[in-house]
């Protein structure tokens, strides 16, 4: 390999390595495993025979089960279902949380899919994880045990339980997004063989704004501090000042108006 040609892909890394290690420090990742604790705590909660999030497959445009806790739970991992069909395909398609006391009398309910898990419960209580852009999963309960039938107050207590599950995956995301940042940066480096350093740094940033619409917000960001980052110390300087400024701007309670 040419030492120019080297010289670009080293380029490419670095680029690609500052815009994850900026989101990164923005919004730090986060995994399966604080999911799985989210369900283990609802099983305990409630006293249920299972708990599970499902999130949608992109490519198949069918909800999966990423996790899942309880002594009926263990079946159910990397099960996938129409994310229209169902009582868990109903709460996703509408975003309505659903509580159903006897799953046998309710047409929605998907014995099929449940039989193939080895469990099929006699309720169940789903909640959709609702993020900005919208349902992007969903959280059930089987078969809940304790004092009465499952209410509006169990299906509170479900989505605060659900609305943590979604800042995980939020902040899971960074890393999937670096992952395809790098795959796709060197995609482009290999049609564009003869790319200078800055039309690959415009490059980059172009990919990571794009990587996600509802996380470019935060990747504009990463990539502005990435930028920064090479500037003179004053300019750096300057640039933390700022956010310094909107931050402490953005906690400050709203101005009261008043009336005449």
């Amino acid at each position: 390999m040419s030492e120019p040609r080297a010289a670009v892909i080293i380029g490419a890394l670095e680029e690609v390595a500052a815009r994850a290690a900026a989101a990164g420090r923005l919004e730090p990742p986060a995994g399966e495993a604080v999911l799985r604790s989210v369900v283990e705590t609802v099983v305990a909660l409630f006293d249920a025979q299972a708990a599970s999030i499902a999130l949608p497959d992109r490519e198949t445009d069918r909800l999966v089960i990423r996790v899942a806790a309880g002594p009926a739970g263990a079946g159910a991992v990397g099960l996938g279902f129409n994310a229209s069909e169902g009582i868990a395909g109903y709460v996703y398609t509408t975003g309505q949380p659903l509580a159903v006391a006897d799953v046998a009398a309710d047409p929605r309910f998907d014995r099929q899919t449940a039989e193939s898990t080895g469990y099929v419960p006699g309720s169940i209580l789903a909640v959709p994880l609702l993020g900005e852009e919208g349902v992007i999963g969903v959280l059930e309960v089987l078969d809940r045990r304790g004092d009465g039938a499952t209410g509006l107050r169990d299906l509170d207590v479900a989505s605060l339980f659900a609305r943590q599950a979604v800042v995980v995956i939020g902040a899971s995301r960074i890393e999937r997004d670096a992952a395809e940042l790098l795959r796709l940066t060197l995609a482009r480096l290999a049609a564009d063989p003869a790319a200078d350093r800055e039309a690959l740094d415009d490059a980059v940033a172009a990919i990571a704004s794009g990587l996600d619409e509802d996380d470019g917000r935060l990747w504009a960001l990463a990539d502005a501090v990435a930028r920064a980052r090479r500037g003179a110390p004053d300019q750096v300087a300057l640039v933390v000042e700022i956010l310094d400024a909107l931050a402490r701007r953005g906690t400050r309670p709203a101005p009261r108006s008043f009336r005449r």
